[in-house]
């Protein structure tokens, strides 16, 4: 049976290789990286609001990125926060309704997690240093901590990875202050969202940690697999 084929959403941002500095869709490489260590093929998928090339495949990575315009849950955009990557967020919007719609198995990450909330009716902490009590998720940009989560008893999480605590590693200043009709099930010791699925269908989970960096590959092996297989499933119901 040929394996299943994942779409990974990618950044649209300024790169520059050779004698080029042009706006280029891009990705890094460890997150193909993580799909195929668990068995999956990895395709790319530019910033476009429409989604139809989901059609065609068995699974949906949201990446992480830049923060999520924070109009788009009805709030003004934080001082810290990111220059608004307006068409990614519409694509990635747009990915996931249709994963949605198609039943297809979704896992986002970091951002992407922010994604589903939001497209949940959800909305985000802006900037988690102004939230009293809350601990270090990310030191500088471009860098990661580690810090326990734990997962809620029977949750999806929870049989991938283990109730826990269960080291996991951040990058990030916004963080889901409401998942909307989702359902929180992973949370950081400061009570920082880390997880959140719908159990009402086979595999829809987005996670605040990065389990595409190398140093993740082992330990969040099983929850990339779950991940897979339910791509397998869906490809042949």
């Amino acid at each position: 049976m040929p394996a299943p084929v994942v779409g990974i959403s990618c950044y649209l941002e300024p790169a520059q290789w050779g004698a080029w500095h042009l706006p280029a869709v891009l990705v890094p490489e460890w997150y193909v990286d993580m799909v195929r260590a668990a068995g999956a093929l990895a395709v790319l998928l530019p910033p476009d609001d429409d989604a139809r090339a989901l059609d065609r495949l068995d699974g949906l990575v949201l990446a992480g990125g830049a923060d999520l315009d924070a109009r788009r849950y009805g709030e003004q955009p934080h001082a810290t926060a990111d220059d608004p990557r307006t068409t990614r967020d519409e694509s990635e919007l747009a990915l996931y309704r249709r994963a949605r719609e198609l039943g297809m198995p979704v896992l986002g990450i970091c951002r992407g997690l922010q994604v589903m909330a939001v497209a949940h009716g959800g909305s985000l902490i802006q900037n988690l240093p102004d939230v009293p009590g809350t601990g270090v998720h990310r030191e500088r940009p471009g860098e990661f901590v580690d810090h326990a989560a734990t997962f809620a008893e029977g949750s999806l999480a929870a049989s991938l990875l283990g109730a826990g605590p269960v080291t996991v590693n951040s990058s990030h200043h916004q963080s889901v202050a409401s998942p909307g009709d989702l359902t929180v099930s992973g949370w950081a010791a400061d009570d920082t969202i880390e997880a959140c699925e719908d159990p009402a269908v086979d595999f829809c989970l987005g996670v605040q940690w990065h389990p595409e960096h190398p140093d993740r590959r082992a330990p969040d092996l099983p929850m990339v697999s779950g991940f897979v297989a339910a791509a397998e499933r869906f490809r042949r119901p």
